[in-house]
This record gives C-alpha cells, sequence and structure tokens, in this order.
C-alpha cells in the first residue's frame, strides 16, 4: 500500500542525497522507516489517524508531505527538511523522525550566529532558553538532536506567520522516535541505560518548551503503531503490522 515510486521520487529531488548515496537502503535508515510509515498516506491524507499525545478536534489531515522544506525567516544558508509535513484546517504540523540516531555518538553542537537574531517573535522563549543553554554547555543535550528540534520550530514558527497557504495555522513539532532493540549490523543490543537518556532529555525539552507557540509533542514509533493496529480500518491495521516486522521499531 505505500507507494514506492512516488516516494523515490520525492527523496530523489529532495535534500541529503538519501537515494543516490544509499543511505535510504541502509538497514539503519531512519528516512527509510518515516517515508514507509507516513507514505502510506501521501495521496489520502484524510486517513492519517490522529497522533497520539495531539489534542486538537480539528482533524482529518488536509494534506501530507514527505521530505519538505520548511524556511527560515533569512534567505541564505540550509533550511530545515522535515520527515513529515501534515496540514489540518487550523494548524501546521511538522513530523521529526528519529531512529537510530539518538543512540549514537555525536559531535559537539554547531549554531551560527544567526539563530540569536530577533526573529522568534514573544512567545518563543522557551525553545530560545534551550539555545541559550546549549551555547554555555554543549554536553545538556546527548541523546536528543536539541538544536534540530528548535531550528524545525522556528521554521515552523516563520512558516505560519508569513503570507500563504499555511498563514494564521497553529504550528506544531511532533517528535516520533524508536526504541529498537537491537543494532541491525552484529546485533548488539540497545541499552536500556541509553534508551531512558534519551527520554529523561525528551522530557526536559517538552518542559522547556511548554507553553510557547510552537506546540511539542513526543511520542514513540510503539505509541504510533499500537494506535494504528486498533483502527477500524483492515489497510491501516495490515499496513501497522507490516511496519513493525520490516523495522521492529
Amino acid at each position: 500500500g505505500v507507494p514506492g515510486e512516488a516516494i523515490e521520487q520525492i527523496f530523489s529531488r529532495a535534500p541529503g542525497n538519501e537515494m543516490t548515496s544509499g543511505k535510504f537502503d541502509s538497514p539503519e535508515s531512519s528516512a527509510a522507516l518515516a517515508a514507509n510509515t507516513f507514505g502510506f498516506f501521501l495521496h489520502s491524507p484524510q486517513d492519517l489517524p490522529r497522533l497520539p499525545g495531539y489534542r486538537s478536534a480539528d482533524w482529518p489531515a488536509l494534506s501530507l508531505a514527505l521530505e519538505k522544506t520548511v524556511r527560515f525567516p533569512w534567505s541564505g544558508g540550509r533550511h530545515p527538511v522535515l520527515d513529515v509535513l501534515v496540514t489540518t484546517p487550523s494548524e501546521l504540523i511538522g513530523i521529526e523522525s528519529k531512529r537510530f540516531e539518538p543512540y549514537r555518538k555525536k559531535g559537539k553542537p554547531s549554531l551560527s550566529d544567526a539563530f540569536w537574531r530577533p526573529v522568534w517573535g514573544d512567545r518563543m522563549a522557551g525553545y530560545q532558553r534551550v539555545r541559550d543553554r546549549l551555547r554555555e554547555d554543549s554536553a545538556l543535550y546527548v541523546s536528543l538532536d536539541a538544536p534540530q528540534l528548535f531550528k524545525h520550530a522556528l521554521a515552523l514558527r516563520t512558516e505560519v506567520n508569513r503570507p500563504g497557504e499555511h498563514a494564521g495555522r497553529s504550528p506544531v513539532l511532533v517528535y516520533v522516535y524508536a526504541e529498537p532493540a537491537a543494532w541491525p549490523r552484529g546485533g548488539n543490543s540497545t541499552t536500556d541505560t541509553a534508551r531512558a537518556k534519551h527520554r529523561e532529555e525528551i522530557g526536559r525539552f517538552a518542559q522547556e518548551t511548554a507553553g510557547d507557540e510552537v506546540a511539542f509533542i513526543p511520542c514513540t514509533y510503539r505509541d504510533l503503531l499500537a494506535g494504528w493496529a486498533e483502527n477500524q480500518s483492515p489497510e491501516i491495521r495490515a499496513h501497522a503490522e507490516a511496519v513493525n516486522r520490516s523495522f521492529s521499531p
């Protein structure tokens, strides 16, 4: 049920070189997990079930895009690419997906001075606090890619405050993450300690940004797919089973 040809075309055009580099075919690929999970709804966004933790009554979705660039409030440099971008009548929802990334070692985050420009508005104090604390202590977030998340949040906030199809919508950043039991190569187990550390950092980030203009909603793939496995649609239930079988997230 996943439109493979359409997804290949999307990723071939998108930044990141996922297809031609072979990264998409890696057994550790986060992009493949996100594309196969959400790509099922690429041509039928109205069938996407409500996301775990999403409280708005404004559903179903009107559109769903994969590998969507959402721009900062300036022209130069790189701009964020969200794994999934969903629109509803009143909200713009960016989805960032993670698979094995939280359990790998990371380098020190590099933040340009551009992110200290006065472009955040007056309801993004929490995201700005995370930004400021990372400049003071780069080890504050070890498992969670906090710089990427506040960059995504800034881009989403910018998108809904500029003229265009998303103007006036409320921005939402959804963080969907896997907790795999083992690495695909060699079969070494991921540790309970690593998973607990990641969850602790997610909770801290959520607490820091609570009440900001961009709502932050974390959920596991396990919870996402468990809900789909109980959907009234047999096609969606079968899809949830297929994703679990193929990716064991």
